[in-house]
């Protein structure tokens, strides 16, 4: 196996319902939305990734409110890290301030040029909003 091989960069957007998965390429390089996935399938795509040993780090956006303090929803992210843990030992997962990421997911998709039906359709705006703090996480180590 190539030693020097990068690997990706994961940013999960975490919601009760849905939750929007993003990668990173090899080279850490861009943020490309995966999809929206219920937590079966998210644990089972982790998995999958770890097993192949495709993943760096797993970021995990974290709710805080405009004055930077914790609000209802942070515990319950919470609680998610801790099973991430322990379902992937040794794997790194970082909070990262999810503060806006919605509302920029949101610009972003308008100026897609997408119709207001397909932006509202459920899992779109969770996946952009996960590629959003997984480009904000990256556009900050360059």
């Amino acid at each position: 196996m190539d030693t020097n091989r990068k690997k990706r960069i994961v940013a999960i957007d975490y919601g009760t319902k849905r939750i929007g998965l993003a990668e990173s390429d090899p080279l850490q390089l861009f943020a490309q939305p995966v999809g929206t996935l219920d937590r079966n399938a998210l644990f089972s795509r982790l998995e999958a990734m770890t097993s192949s040993d495709e993943i760096e780090k797993i970021l995990v956006g974290y709710p805080l409110n405009d004055d930077g303090t914790e609000n209802r929803m942070s515990g319950v992210i919470d609680r998610f890290i801790e099973e991430l843990s322990i379902w992937f030992p040794g794997l790194p997962i970082e909070r990262i301030n999810e503060h806006g990421s919605s509302r920029d997911a949101m610009q972003i998709l308008s100026a897609s040029g997408l119709s207001r039906k397909e932006r509202n359709r459920k899992g779109r705006l969770d996946s952009a909003a996960a590629c959003v703090i997984l480009r904000e996480y990256l556009e900050t180590r360059r």
